[in-house]
């Protein structure tokens, strides 16, 4: 059982030797100290700029290898996400890294063994006119630091399906991915085995019609099969046991009525039994432990509180045994349900204080782990800790640049909407403005299905560095606090879900926070829809509107995605259940309305929004006369993964708000 020394932790938190194995200055991540002290850190008395909010996280999506010695991750080097792998003890081993190929994105990345990992790779495609995105796995070694393309030879959409990976050593995954994007048998995907140094595969399992997921158990049996009937909208769950044999229907709903299905999150050992997960009409998210032949819950394991819901789970290296629940909503932790990962947590908590520890990743063993130690406001550290050792050893600042400085505060409010209804908010203030009737931001989240909590915002904390005072409201229709509030969104789209943006300005300007003639309005892809209806729904409301990646035609945005999309009636029931009538609500269709100028900021590289959205809303703009700054990015994505993109996004808005709503 780990024994967690707290004097040894306060120890390595509060100071102690940096680990990390500095690679050459050619391939120096973002963030990589040298030392006790930052080789890039500002001065702590130095003022802020935007170069200092705009560098990359150190890296993203870490993760040790089985053995616990090496460390994957999206480092960032030179302003752009690189996938390396790095070894935390040798300091001469260099950090093989790989490129990933022009115009994809990385965004995952999944040890199969001590030396090998994949990498989850995407990229948006058109044909006849229309876009759609295609996933592929790209097979790392880092001992020969050789790369392999993965089934980059299948014709289809989707290729990166990871149900299955080896502990034996071995690099065997099962990967499941379609061969065709056209109708036809080979269409839906089939299971390979993969070799993923070598690219050899063998076809395990057919694919079946209507079926686009399948998930394996940890012996690397294939259990089970997702089936969805777009023109139906019915859903069947296909299940087997551990023996094989033909797979029968054990569940089924219909989407037009709400029904859910259950859809297991990991096997148990033994039997037919599965972790699944029920949220109820209260919106309270439990877990269970569930049979499945037939459907039908055995005991409950734990439920979330009220505003939060549990996200995924974690399992041990055997995959069986349920170590954690993720939550996410007010609350986005994990959970620990192993007794010696929660004591180590508990004594983690101890040691940091009113900052928040957060252990990602562990070895096969559980005994060597990375955490991240962070708080509202503040990007973080990378940790390193060993159960032999009993200490925290720092790898690295996650922005090298900020180290441990003293950022903008960063609160929870509560207000409410005009009809009564609580709306919650992150609320940050410009450090040393605490006082009164400062110029302020509306920033609305993206999604709008999707949450803002107490997690760094470099957007938030670079605007309030600036002296603004920003609000983040989670609106009507955002998730985090039930069904029933999610629901409120529907019908609600422009409506009342912009009038609780409005809310927001509202209650600042009545708390004595902000000054209400000195009001803009920002955000990013639905942020920016939102922004730029602001300003034409309500144009004496906001003295500017700041919209990046944003959505100008609900309607077009819609059908973008739709090429063999096969939820496309799924899809159109959900947006059209948030309002009947899309081009009412879509800002290029109301630029005659809009009074205030209007920044547009949007990457040609963007999968999820396409750039033309913002390149139409800037013509009708300067058609109608209107005060209009378009700036386009060619190598930006949807999230603005490289520096110089990130520095170019950040300096365009605070020289547009020096021009139209100056802090001072």
């Amino acid at each position: 059982m780990m024994r967690a020394n707290v004097a040894n932790l306060v120890a390595g938190l509060l100071g102690g030797a940096m680990l990390w194995a500095a690679p050459a200055a050619a391939e120096q991540p973002a963030g990589a100290g040298h030392g006790d002290a930052a080789g890039s850190a500002i001065a702590p008395d130095a003022p802020l700029t935007a170069k200092d909010f705009a560098a990359l996280p150190f890296a993203e999506e870490m993760t040790l290898s089985p053995n616990g010695e090496w460390v994957a991750g999206l480092f960032g080097i030179n302003g752009e996400r690189r996938v390396c792998a790095t070894a935390l003890f040798d300091r001469t081993k260099q950090p093989p890294c790989i490129g990933v190929p022009d115009k994809m994105e990385a965004h995952a990345i999944r040890w199969v063994n001590d030396d090998s990992f994949v990498v989850h790779v995407s990229a948006q495609n058109t044909l006849n006119t229309q876009y759609f995105y295609v996933s592929r796995l790209i097979g790392f070694n880092r001992k020969t630091g050789k790369m392999k393309m993965l089934l980059w030879d299948l014709g289809g959409q989707r290729g990166d399906n990871v149900i299955w990976t080896a502990r034996d050593g071995s690099p065997y995954a099962l990967v499941g991915a379609q061969e065709s994007i056209y109708a036809g048998a080979a269409f839906w995907p089939s299971v390979f085995r993969v070799n993923i140094d070598t690219g050899e595969r063998t076809r395990v399992l057919q694919g079946r019609a209507d079926v686009m997921g399948w998930v394996a158990d940890s012996a690397g049996q294939v259990r089970l099969g997702y089936n969805y009937n777009d023109d139906t909208r019915s859903a069947r769950l296909f299940y087997r046991g551990e023996a094989g044999g033909p797979f029968r229907t054990v569940d089924r709903a219909d989407t037009r009525k709400r029904e859910t299905m259950v859809q297991p999150m990991g096997f148990l050992p033994g039997g037919n039994n599965a972790l699944v997960v029920h949220q109820d009409a209260a919106g309270l998210s439990t877990l269970f432990e569930s049979d499945l032949d037939p459907v039908k819950d055995v005991r409950s394991i734990y439920t979330a509180p009220a505003g939060s819901w549990i996200d995924d789970i974690t399992l041990g290296d055997d995959e069986q045994t349920l170590l954690a629940v993720d939550l996410r909503g007010e609350q986005q932790k994990k959970v620990w349900i192993d007794p010696g990962l929660a004591a180590l947590q508990a004594s983690l908590d101890k040691a940091v204080g009113t900052r928040r520890a957060r252990i990602i990743s562990f070895s096969r063993d559980r005994t060597r782990m990375l955490a991240v130690v962070d708080r509202p406001g503040w990007p973080g550290a990378l940790y390193y800790y060993n159960t032999d050792g009993g200490s925290m050893q720092r790898i690295a600042f996650m922005n090298d640049r900020l180290g441990n400085r003293a950022l903008a505060s960063v609160r929870m409010v509560t207000y409410k909407a005009r009809d009564g209804l609580p709306i919650e908010a992150v609320l940050t203030t410009p450090p040393g403005k605490e006082g009164r009737k400062l110029p302020v931001i509306v920033m609305p989240h993206g999604g709008p299905w999707a949450h803002d909590g107490l997690n760094y915002d470099y957007w938030s904390q670079f605007l309030a560095s600036k002296g603004y005072l920003v609000i983040q409201p989670n609106f009507r229709g955002s998730t985090g606090y039930g069904e029933a509030f999610q629901r409120r969104g529907e019908g609600q789209l422009g409506l009342a879900m912009q009038d609780d943006l409005n809310d927001a300005l509202d209650w600042t300007v009545k708390q004595g926070l902000a000054d209400g003639k000195r009001a803009c309005i920002m955000g990013g892809s639905y942020g920016g829809y939102a922004a730029m209806w602001g300003v034409a729904r309500d144009p004496d409301l906001w003295r500017c509107g700041i919209s990046v990646a944003g959505v100008a035609s609900l309607r077009r945005e819609v059908n973008d995605m739709g090429f063999q999309n096969l939820n496309a009636n799924r899809d159109r029931e959900s947006w059209g259940r948030m309002t009947p009538d899309f081009p009412a609500v879509s800002p290029i269709n109301a630029v005659d309305r809009i009074k205030a100028p209007l920044l547009l900021i949007h990457g040609k590289k963007d999968a999820t929004v396409n750039v033309g959205q913002s390149n139409a809303m800037a013509a009708k703009m300067h058609a109608a006369g209107k005060t209009v700054e378009l700036v386009q990015l060619p190598l930006a994505d949807h999230h603005f993964t490289r520096e110089p993109d990130r520095l170019t996004l950040l300096t365009s808005i605070e020289t547009f708000l020096s021009k139209y709503n100056p802090a001072d």
